[in-house]
């Protein structure tokens, strides 16, 4: 049966967050913002986010919203991202949401379609991103009996928690190198800055070039979240493009990118023989291959004193910007090339199990998009 949103939910907005610290406090209920909805995804706890008493909640009146409760943006540029999280637990929320509230046990059912058929369609204005909520109320969701409803819902989130085992697996052998850079190196007397460890330290083209629908891939800092390259870039550029960009950045195989601005301190080597290019957002980092291993110094600047040093050197409020003249002031600590290259043996055998875990979890990823489009599309 195909209903109407607002026949299975009652939907509305948050309310207005009560301005000044004073407002808030360590132990009361957690109020949501539109912005912490990716950290949220990502699995930061609720419970460690902004709270409110009861006392400053009666005086601003705010509306305590229920556990199951499915909020998105509903305005600003964070409505474009289309995040979708469902409250753990009763909790306030600010104006910018959308609070979706089902008139039953629903809330995983809906969250599913919510994923699939994602509310920032229904975006109007592209100068400053709105979704109405009456447009909202008039989605049309395909009801399907319950038992087949709890069926769908079984084995996506039978699903789900293999990606999320997948993701971990790969986590962990993230904090295996990380464990073992610091084992092996962090009695080491011998420091180095990054302006002596490197040839090069620039940014990529400070000119948005020319783009085409297809050609050679230009990437962006979200090319390097997972601290290493890919490549399924959205702009390309032509070769003559690239080979009048390629001067200033003449990338090759070992050469190391580090993210500067927005998602800063994301660090990748380029291990593939393939063209590409970059925006400036993105630091181009040249090893001296005779005293600094590639595997190395990507390990080095992702261990605990490297992060450290990226997040003490970054700067800016609204736009928080790792400069150039700051990376070169890193300090890292410079073994043997020897012992470095022994890391790299390290790296590499357990890269080889992540291979093969990424290949699990791509598989799975592709049948969770396969398993919602049977049920959603």
């Amino acid at each position: 049966m195909r209903q109407p949103l607002k026949d299975l939910a009652a939907i509305c907005a948050g309310q207005g967050a009560p301005q000044g610290d004073h407002n808030y406090c360590e132990n009361g209920t957690p109020f949501v913002k539109a912005g912490i909805l990716q950290e949220l995804l990502e699995g930061k706890a609720i419970t460690s986010i902004q709270k409110v008493s009861d006392e400053v909640a009666k005086k601003h009146k705010l509306r305590l919203y229920p556990k199951g409760t499915i909020l998105f943006a509903k305005s600003g540029m964070s409505c474009m991202k289309g995040y979708i999280y469902v409250l753990p637990q009763s909790a306030y929320v600010v104006s910018h949401l959308a609070c979706i509230t089902p008139n039953e046990d629903i809330s995983e059912y809906l969250r599913y379609y919510f994923n699939y058929h994602k509310p920032n369609q229904l975006v109007k204005d592209a100068a400053y991103p709105s979704i109405s909520l009456s447009d909202v109320g008039n989605l049309v969701v395909d009801m399907k009996p319950e038992s087949e409803r709890n069926e769908i819902v079984s084995v996506l989130q039978h699903t789900e928690s293999i990606i999320t085992l997948r993701q971990q697996q790969l986590q962990k052998l993230n904090e295996l190198v990380k464990a073992r850079f610091v084992e092996m190196f962090s009695s080491c007397q011998h420091i180095a800055s990054m302006n002596e460890l490197c040839s090069i330290i620039t940014d990529g083209t400070h000119q948005p070039p020319k783009f085409q629908d297809n050609g050679i891939p230009f990437i962006f800092v979200s090319n390097l979240v997972n601290n290493t390259v890919t490549y399924n870039a959205e702009k390309f550029i032509s070769e003559e493009t690239y080979g009048e960009l390629y001067k200033r950045t003449p990338i090759e195989i070992g050469d190391l990118l580090l993210s500067t601005v927005g998602s800063y301190g994301h660090v990748a080597v380029v291990v593939e023989d393939k063209k590409f290019l970059f925006q400036r957002h993105i630091a181009y980092l040249k090893p001296k291959h005779e005293i600094v291993n590639s595997f190395y110094l990507h390990a080095a600047l992702l261990s605990p004193d490297g992060q450290r040093q990226i997040e003490e050197k970054v700067k800016g409020i609204a736009q928080k910007t790792l400069n150039l003249s700051e990376i070169k002031t890193i300090l890292i600590p410079l073994p043997s090339i020897e012992e470095q290259k022994n890391f790299e043996v390290f790296v590499k055998q357990v890269d080889k199990s992540k291979v093969a875990i990424q290949k699990a979890l791509v598989e799975a990823q592709l049948l969770f998009d396969s398993l919602m489009q049977k049920y959603f599309g």
